[in-house]
């Protein structure tokens, strides 16, 4: 995020809601995004963030609520006010592509200022300067339907920064290339965002892009806003079940509150007789009948200190590369821990579990 935080928001949207007949999909979302910052929209597909950017877009039209962008209302559903998407100044990247295969690289950018009326020299110097961004330089005369997903992609980028837009809106640009490319694309696109000061609203059902590329995240659900923050909050501090669930792999452990520790914190009585120390949160938060666990956050061996130790025996191994993940008995049930491929124990063998009360987030 920038340092002027006190400047006015790109985005701002207040109550927003957006129904289909019977059906509400967005139900009075609302958030503001600041100049040079990117968000995002993260949540379950039908949890209604694709629907909050097109209506941003100006391609859905709301039923209730504020949209103002750049510091004007370009939707008002008091005043009456829903100004056209081609009049809104944002330029929106989509999962599709949305690539005119009858054209070259060079057309397909430049389109967008063609229909601004810019003149010929500066059509072709504004996409010769974003063909260099996005290194498609070399391919400015191919045809696009010669293209790979990954340079289509790329394209898609060009052209919705060839215009040096303010706000630029990102419908799961990612989705449709594989694993290696996407995690490339993810560090370019964020290198690209940072670099031109774009303020940014990104789209993605993908835990681990919006983690890695937000400098906030939105996490919704159900059309409502679950969760807003940092991403490293959403992960240490999730606020509901839901966020803890899928946002990371969490381990959700039912038990209740049975008193305060020795050192302030609280003891969690869980099932199966184990009681856990856990550490109050910020919030002050006391009372609660789950506590959410992250599997990386769990230790094998003894640890030193006010670490919770707990006997429990490894069953089942699988090796997931970066790397592996147990499934460990304990007298609480069965617990998800990730740990190094570095680390390696057999199935059936005995183990100390070790986990901090801090990394214990009371729900």
């Amino acid at each position: 995020m920038k340092s002027d935080q006190a400047a006015q928001p790109r985005i701002e949207v207040r109550d927003l809601v957006v129904k289909y007949g019977d059906t509400t999909a967005v139900q009075g979302v609302s958030f503001a995004i600041a100049p040079g910052e990117l968000v995002t929209l993260l949540g379950p597909s039908g949890c209604g963030k694709t629907t909050t950017l097109r209506a941003i877009a100006g391609l859905e039209t709301p039923s209730g609520g504020t949209i103002r962008l750049n510091n004007q209302t370009v939707y008002s559903s008091a005043e009456r006010r829903n100004i056209p998407s081609e009049k809104r100044g944002v330029s929106m990247v989509f999962q599709s592509y949305a690539i005119w295969p009858h054209m070259t690289v060079f057309e397909n950018v430049a389109y967008g200022l063609r229909v601004r009326k810019l003149p010929q020299a500066e059509i072709a110097s504004n996409v010769n300067r974003v063909l260099d961004m996005v290194q498609m330089t070399q391919y400015a005369d191919r045809p696009s339907s010669n293209l790979s997903g990954g340079q289509q992609q790329r394209v898609a980028v060009a052209r919705a920064i060839a215009f040096s837009p303010n706000v630029v809106l990102f419908d799961e640009p990612l989705s449709n290339l594989d694993a290696k490319l996407r995690a490339e694309m993810r560090v370019e696109l964020r290198e690209l965002q940072r670099r031109l000061d774009i303020t940014s609203l990104y789209v993605t059902h993908d835990q681990e892009e919006a983690l890695a590329i937000s400098d906030r995240v939105i996490v919704m659900n159900a059309g409502r806003i679950e969760q807003l923050g940092p991403p490293e909050a959403i992960y240490n501090q999730p606020v509901s079940h839901f966020v803890a669930d899928f946002v990371g792999s969490a381990n959700m452990i039912k038990g209740k509150v049975a008193g305060t520790g020795a050192n302030g914190g609280l003891l969690f009585a869980a099932e199966g007789g184990v009681t856990l120390k856990i550490a109050v949160p910020a919030t002050g938060k006391t009372a609660g009948e789950t506590v959410a666990l992250r599997s990386s956050y769990i230790h094998f061996g003894q640890s030193s200190g006010a670490h919770n130790a707990v006997n429990g025996t490894i069953h089942r191994r699988m090796f997931h590369g970066d790397f592996i993940q147990y499934v460990v008995d304990w007298p609480a049930g069965q617990l998800i821990v990730r740990r190094p491929p570095t680390e390696l124990f057999d199935e059936g063998a005995p183990v100390t579990l070790s986990f901090a009360p801090e990394h214990c987030v009371l729900l």
